[in-house]
């Protein structure tokens, strides 16, 4: 291989994909937000009672839906 298809290698493998981070973070944000418009008052649901477990879901979600747009390489 040559200097220049190794160089080329290196930044192909070094692309962080930072769409499911993002996801993530949106999530997150959604979370909370569903749990200020339509959280549980009384208490007695698991997720939507507590503002953390709903952006810790509202989180996971983001990050695999974002990570599935993921762009793919043209063969």
């Amino acid at each position: 291989m040559t200097e220049i298809q190794n160089q080329e290698n290196i930044k192909q493998k070094s692309k962080f994909n930072f769409l499911p981070i993002i996801g993530a973070v949106v999530g997150a944000i959604g979370g909370y937000i569903y749990y200020i418009e339509v959280g549980c008052s009384s208490g007695s649901c698991a997720i939507t009672s507590n503002p953390y477990l709903s952006m810790l879901w509202g989180a996971a979600l983001g990050y695999l839906l974002f990570g599935m747009l993921k762009k793919r390489k043209k063969a």
